[in-house]
């Protein structure tokens, strides 16, 4: 499945599953619908509340059961169209235009991987900079600073001038655990999503100066993340996926996950003893490509009016436009 959420109204929220003609289907109201019609429960919406909760992070918190008991409920409403009502009157399924995806899952932690493709660290070492990028660098996202699909990034031109991205397949975690071993770590994978690491290059420059950085990266709307998870059983290979990010049409970033120094199964295994809680979220680097590391940055580096489409093979495409902080503010950015 292509798990996402989305919103059919503002303010509103629930979880769905894209069908291959963009229509969503609610989880959750389908589910409803399974347990009156098939298993005949009485209390479907509170079974419904239960296995298939309109929540993504929820949904994972639930394991195993709770996925096979969306792709049942996913399954049992194929035949069912646009305008198909609930237990409740409700939409169960949503045309393109009647859904607003929003990021898929907000987790409670997002391990961030850096260093991972060796190729990223060859050209950083050719552009000079300060430090290499060597694998198993990892520190916390800002989840706070997560976006959807088409949500604005958001240029703060008071505090950056040299706003870059970067590619990257992340996986969710589907259950709690620490402390295992990279032959046991499939178990713990629910799901694979696309993330664009975007990054302020001269505040990264200086956050280096101590060996670390953050700010450059946990910047608000810094980290696109999207458009829907595709649960493991869609992805029986991830590390042989093509990956490529391009700006306004132009191809910026182009490789394979095979290229990974360290394998998901191990970044995942190394990880572990600080334990995820399911639904957790693990970026595994970025490839070669960037702005900073190319022979001309000022000219690639991310300003507003461009378009940023991230893809990878076996999940699709993520993109978010560039906006003026004034654009998205109303006013003009401090001190300026």
């Amino acid at each position: 499945m292509k798990l996402v959420t989305f919103e059919p109204a503002a303010g509103v929220s629930r979880i769905g599953a894209v069908r291959p003609s963009g229509e969503v289907v609610d989880l959750n109201a389908a589910y409803a619908l399974v347990a009156r019609d098939v298993e005949h429960e009485q209390a479907y919406e509170r079974l419904a509340a239960a296995r298939v909760p309109p929540n993504m992070r929820q949904l994972f918190e639930g394991g195993d059961s709770s996925l096979k008991a969306a792709d049942v409920a996913f399954r049992h409403v194929a035949g069912l169209g646009v305008g198909a009502t609930g237990t409740r009157g409700e939409p169960v399924v949503y045309s393109p235009g009647q859904a607003r995806l929003k990021a898929p899952i907000i987790p409670k932690k997002f391990f961030h991987t850096a260093g991972n493709f060796r190729e990223h660290h060859e050209e950083a070492q050719k552009a000079g900079f300060s430090h290499p990028v060597l694998p198993w660098i990892i520190f916390f996202q800002n989840v706070d600073a997560i976006i959807g699909p088409d949500e604005p990034i958001v240029y703060p031109e008071h505090l950056t001038r040299e706003l870059d991205y970067e590619l990257e397949l992340a996986i969710v975690i589907k259950k709690s655990g620490k402390h295992f071993s990279a032959a046991e770590a499939a178990d713990y994978i629910g799901g694979f999503v696309i993330f664009n690491d975007v990054t302020a290059r001269d505040i990264q420059r200086e956050e280096m100066k101590s060996g670390v950085f953050s700010l450059s990266k946990g910047i608000d709307t810094f980290c696109p993340l999207g458009p829907w998870i595709v649960t493991r059983d869609e992805m029986p290979n991830p590390q042989n996926l093509s990956m490529r990010l391009r700006v306004n049409g132009q191809l910026r970033q182009s490789s394979n996950s095979s290229r990974m120094a360290v394998t998901i199964p191990e970044i995942l295994a190394h990880y572990s003893p600080m334990g995820y809680s399911a639904g957790d979220v693990v970026s595994t680097g970025t490839v070669s490509g960037v702005a900073a590391f190319s022979a001309d940055p000022q000219s690639l580096y991310l300003k507003p009016g461009d378009v940023v489409e991230c893809e990878i093979e076996g999940i699709g495409v993520l993109r978010n436009p560039v906006i003026s902080w004034e654009q998205a503010y109303g006013k003009p950015a401090r001190g300026h």
